[in-house]
C-alpha cells in the first residue's frame, strides 16, 4: 500500500472543507443554533420531558445539515450508486471521516447521533446486502432520506457481548413469526419506526447459528418501549423494550432465517473501522489545541511547551496517533480488497487502539488547559464522554481483545486450528 493519499482523494477533501464553510458553518451560526455546540450544548439538546431523548430543535437541525449534504453529493458518498451514492472506498470513507473529527466539534460530523455530512449507513449496508428486492424498495431511499428509521435491538439485559446467548425468543405460527423478550440499550427507539430485533429461532445458547433477524415495527402490539437510559453522553436515544408475542410476518425475517450473527458482524465491522478513524481525527484535534495552548500560556515566566512535563505526555500521544492512523488506514485498504471476516481482528486491533487514544488524548488536553479545560466552554469533557461510549459499543475493549486473540492463536479466523 502507498501510504501517500491520492491527489484525487485531498482535492476531494479540499471541496468538502469549501462546502462546510460555505453551507453547513453558516447555518450552525444562525439563529441561535451555537446553543447545540457552546456551552450549552448538552442541556439544549436533551428533552427533558421525553425521558432525556434529543430534543425536536436539534435533530431539526441535523436534518437541514443532511438535506443540504445530500443536495451537494457529499451524505451519500459512501453508498454504492445504486443507492445514489459514489461508491467510496473503505479507505476514502475512513480518511474523511479522520479529517471531519479533526476539525473539532460541529454540524459538519457530530457522532453522539452518528451525523455527518458524509453518512455512515450501516443499517443501509445491511438492506443492500442481505434485503429482499422488496425490502430495499421499502426502506434504502427512506432511511437515507430520514422518512424511515430502523432501531438496532441486539443488546439484552441478562446479555451484551455473549450475543449467541440471547433470551428473546422467536417461533413460527403459520406464515408468521411471534417474538417474545427484552433488549437494552435499544439505539434509535425515540424516533424509530422499526425495530431490527434479534432472536434466537433454533439451536442452543451460545450456538452462532440459529438467530434471526426480525423487522418490528414499533407500533406492532406487544411491542413496548419502557424507558430511555440516561447516559454520560446526553441526550439518550437507548432504549429499554419489552417483546411480548410480538407478531410479525415471515417477509419482516432480513436475511438469513437462522443467519442473524452475519448481519450483526457486518453491521459493527461497517462502525469499528469508521469509528477509529473518528477517534483518530479527534485524538488529534485535542493534541493540536494542547501544544497550541501549551505555546501560549506562560507560567512562572515560561510558556508551558518549554517544560517536559507537558512535552513528553503530548509527544506520546502523537506518537500513538500516527502509528494508529497508519494501521487504521492500511486495515481499510485491505477492506476494500480482501473478504472482511480474514482481516476481522485487524478491525478490532484499529477499535481498540484508537478508542483508547481518543479518551487518553482528551484526558490529557484537559490537563494542559487546566482549570479551563474542565469546563463545558471547551470541547474535551465532550469528546472525552462521547467517546468513552465506544470503549463498551461495538464491542468492548474485551471483545476486541478476544477478536485478536482467537486470530493469533488459531481459534478462530481463516487460520482456525480444525
Amino acid at each position: 500500500m502507498d501510504p501517500t493519499l491520492p491527489d484525487e482523494l485531498r482535492q476531494r477533501l479540499a471541496r468538502l472543507d469549501t462546502f462546510i464553510d460555505t453551507e453547513i458553518r453558516p447555518l450552525q451560526e444562525q439563529d441561535d443554533n451555537a446553543r447545540f455546540f457552546d456551552h450549552r450544548r448538552e442541556f439544549a439538546r436533551t428533552d427533558l420531558d421525553a425521558g432525556g431523548t434529543p430534543h425536536p430543535d436539534w435533530e431539526a437541525l441535523l436534518a437541514e445539515m443532511a438535506r443540504r449534504a445530500d443536495a451537494a453529493g457529499w451524505l451519500r458518498y459512501g453508498l454504492p450508486e445504486s443507492a445514489g451514492g459514489s461508491g467510496g472506498t473503505e479507505l476514502d470513507l475512513a480518511v474523511i471521516r479522520e479529517h471531519l473529527a479533526a476539525r473539532g466539534l460541529g454540524l459538519h460530523n457530530d457522532l453522539q447521533n452518528e451525523s455527518s455530512v458524509v453518512g455512515n449507513f450501516p443499517l443501509v449496508h445491511l438492506f443492500l446486502a442481505f434485503g429482499t428486492a422488496a425490502q430495499r424498495q421499502e426502506f434504502v431511499e427512506d432511511v437515507i432520506t430520514g422518512r424511515k428509521r430502523v432501531a438496532f435491538g441486539l443488546t439484552e439485559p441478562g446479555h451484551g457481548s455473549d450475543a449467541t446467548w440471547l433470551d428473546t425468543r422467536a417461533v413460527p405460527d403459520g406464515a408468521d413469526w411471534r417474538i417474545t423478550g427484552g433488549k437494552r440499550f435499544n439505539s434509535g427507539l425515540h424516533s424509530a419506526t422499526h425495530d431490527l430485533v434479534f432472536a434466537r429461532t433454533s439451536g442452543d445458547g451460545g450456538d452462532a447459528r440459529g438467530i434471526t433477524a426480525f423487522l418490528v415495527p414499533v407500533d406492532a402490539p406487544g411491542f413496548h418501549v419502557d424507558f430511555h437510559w440516561w447516559t454520560l453522553n446526553m441526550p439518550t436515544d437507548h432504549a429499554e423494550v419489552t417483546l411480548r408475542d410480538v407478531r410479525v410476518p415471515g417477509s419482516a425475517v432480513l436475511g438469513e432465517v437462522g443467519g442473524g450473527l452475519d448481519l450483526a458482524q457486518h453491521f459493527v465491522h461497517e462502525n469499528r473501522i469508521r469509528q477509529a478513524a473518528s477517534g483518530v481525527g479527534a485524538a488529534q484535534h485535542c493534541i493540536d489545541r494542547s501544544v497550541q495552548r501549551a505555546r501560549e500560556r506562560v507560567t512562572f515566566g515560561q510558556p508551558l511547551a518549554r517544560r517536559q512535563a507537558v512535552q513528553w505526555p503530548l509527544v506520546e500521544l502523537h506518537t500513538e496517533a500516527e502509528l494508529v492512523r497508519t494501521l487504521v488506514r492500511r486495515t481499510a485498504w485491505e477492506l476494500d480488497r480482501v473478504p472482511h471476516h480474514e482481516i476481522s481482528d485487524r478491525v478490532a486491533m484499529c477499535n481498540y487502539r484508537a478508542n483508547r487514544l481518543v479518551c487518553d488524548a482528551a484526558d490529557q488536553a484537559m490537563q494542559v488547559h487546566g482549570g479551563l479545560g474542565y469546563t463545558r466552554h471547551e470541547p474535551f469533557e465532550h469528546i472525552y464522554r462521547h467517546h468513552r461510549r465506544y470503549r463498551i459499543t461495538e464491542g468492548s475493549d474485551e471483545i476486541q481483545l478476544r477478536k485478536i486473540a482467537g486470530y493469533l492463536f488459531g481459534f478462530a479466523g481463516p487460520r482456525r486450528d480444525r
